[in-house]
């Protein structure tokens, strides 16, 4: 009789950018992969300022390219020190910073039918979809394994609320914040 050997769990791939919603995607993917025994593979894509192409036809912008590179290494650390205390996850797997579009250099990355991709659900507002492509539109339509779309942090809504305050010059909104002030009793 041959000995038992469960099959590799396979991987959680998750999109990280450095954005609060970045790392809410990235807790959720930790979460996942430790509950399958699956590997946590953190990607963060980068591409030139420019974009690629437009890097591709001046090659002066070639000699950057090295320092972009680490400014990426250096986001993706950042991100996971912020996610886990330090740049080790506590899973087994490897953080990779990949050059190229996010959607599809995480869509290349999570390859496998085993794979799990989790991406941020982002903004929703229709001027954000319109100005930016969705990153995890793009990966629901083309990933081959099952993709987890996480909705943003309601941190994530209320801090851009309050950004969006600030840049129209508004009166931040403190009704509830002076109504607890007067629920503490004053000091002796």
């Amino acid at each position: 009789m041959s000995e038992y050997r469960p099959l590799p769990a396979g991987r959680v791939v998750v999109g990280v950018c450095g954005s609060l919603g970045g790392a809410t995607a990235l807790s959720r993917a930790a979460v996942e992969a430790r509950r399958r025994g699956a590997e946590l593979w953190p990607v963060l894509a980068w591409e030139p300022p420019e974009g690629d192409l437009a890097s591709r036809r001046f090659p002066a912008t070639t000699a950057m390219v090295p320092q972009w590179e680490q400014l990426a290494r250096e986001r993706l650390a950042e991100a996971l020190r912020e996610a886990f205390g330090g740049p080790e996850t506590g899973l087994s797997g490897q953080a990779l910073v990949v050059r190229g579009a996010p959607g599809p250099a995480l869509v290349r990355t999570a390859d496998r039918a085993d794979d799990i991709l989790v991406v941020g659900a982002g903004q929703r507002g229709r001027l954000h979809r319109a100005l930016w492509p969705s990153v995890s539109r793009y990966c629901l339509a083309r990933a081959t394994c099952p993709v987890l779309a996480v909705p943003p942090s309601p941190l994530q809504a209320e801090l851009t609320a309050v950004h969006r305050r600030n840049a129209w010059r508004l009166r931040l909104n403190t009704g509830h914040m002076e109504r607890e002030l007067h629920m503490v009793p004053p000091e002796a």
